[in-house]
């Protein structure tokens, strides 16, 4: 049975994720077989800002999931996101190219190609292309038009675009690993197809990945990718904020964050609330000569205040679209950023 290596790379602000699958290219059936997630360093809101560190990171995630995998890492796909992404709509036209007979997929990737060639500042990359929808003779609301007749075919469709100075960066530290670089896709988009069913995609939906220094949104409409934006605020900054708040060193302020976080069903409960009211912060093991502090200050008063900013960015963000109204399904949370405590109660209050 014939197999394949896939491999990937998740360039993010908080950490970079590698991972290897095998792909059978008899059923499709996708395993992974090898994965890493190593703290990121030299990325700030999806940017690069240091090539050295974010290569170092790289190698050292790569090197552990190469290690787990027994394969040798030579190609993968790299994710990518941050504010340097935007997107835009376009359409395309061309004739079929056998009137007499019927469409075919070289007829479909022609129309695609034509909504592509777009104009496009020299700073900028098209990295994914997705098809809304196709009209054949003036008929819409084709989502497949290989097998129809018709001399005339139409397509809408969703451009993502990147900085190219950015995804130049990003070569530039795989090629100094011997990486070769199999394309680019936009972060958000992974976690869509990742987490997204295709009913809600058809509803009407939107997915929001919330990083460490900022969180990538895509919106469906009728089950196509109709907009899709990164906005630079994430779970960092709640952690930026527990730390001016507190008083303590960032690595001390995650920890607090991630220990709260993972007692949030405990404090949601008033009843358990009550006998919590202090974190006693020895058992977090920090140090800073700080042995307790409020929870309500720390939840309500530090972190609830920014997880709901967050959300207004996000509901903002998504009003601009027009598409607001176009989501019955609502809004699905993704990204480790997804887990901090608050985040899906003030979710709930801010948007709706």
């Amino acid at each position: 049975m014939a197999e394949k290596l896939i491999c990937g790379i998740d360039i993010g602000s908080s950490k970079i994720a590698s991972v290897v699958g095998i792909e059978s290219t008899q059923d499709d059936e996708l395993r992974i077989i090898g994965f890493n997630s190593t703290p990121s360093r030299g990325i700030k809101k999806g940017l690069i800002v240091d090539i050295e560190q974010v290569t170092s990171a790289i190698e050292e995630g790569v090197e552990k999931a190469e290690r787990m995998a027994g394969h040798k890492i030579t190609r993968a796909y790299t994710s990518v996101g941050g504010p340097h992404i935007s997107s835009l709509n376009s359409h395309g036209v061309v004739a079929v190219s056998n009137p007499q007979s019927e469409i075919v997929p070289e007829d479909v990737a022609r129309v695609v190609e034509a909504a592509r060639a777009i104009s496009l500042s020299t700073t900028r990359q098209i990295i994914e292309i997705s098809p809304r929808d196709y009209s054949v003779d003036g008929q819409s609301g084709i989502k497949n038009p290989v097998g129809m007749s018709g001399v005339r075919l139409e397509v809408d469709t969703h451009l993502i675009t990147a900085s190219s100075t950015n995804l130049k960066n990003i070569y530039r530290c795989l090629s100094d690993l011997g990486i070769e670089n199999a394309g680019f896709i936009f972060a958000g988009l992974a976690a869509a197809e990742a987490v997204l069913t295709d009913t809600e995609k058809d509803l009407g939906v939107a997915v929001v990945d919330i990083g460490g220094g900022k969180s990538d949104i895509c919106v469906y409409v009728d089950g196509s990718l109709s907009y899709s934006a990164s906005i630079p605020i994430g779970a960092k900054h709640i952690t930026n904020d527990i730390a001016v708040g507190l008083r303590v060193s960032l690595g001390s302020a995650e920890k607090i964050k991630l220990f709260l976080s993972k007692q949030a069903s405990i404090y949601q409960d008033k009843t358990k609330r009550k006998n919590i009211d202090a974190l006693d912060m020895r058992d977090l093991a920090i140090p800073e000569d700080i042995s307790s502090v409020s929870l309500k200050s720390v939840i309500e008063g530090i972190m609830m205040p920014r997880v709901e900013e967050i959300y207004t960015f996000i509901r903002e963000e998504i009003k601009k679209t027009g598409f607001f109204d176009a989501i019955p399904s609502g809004i699905v949370i993704t990204g480790g950023g997804s887990l901090t405590i608050g985040m899906v109660e003030v979710g709930r209050k801010t948007v709706g």
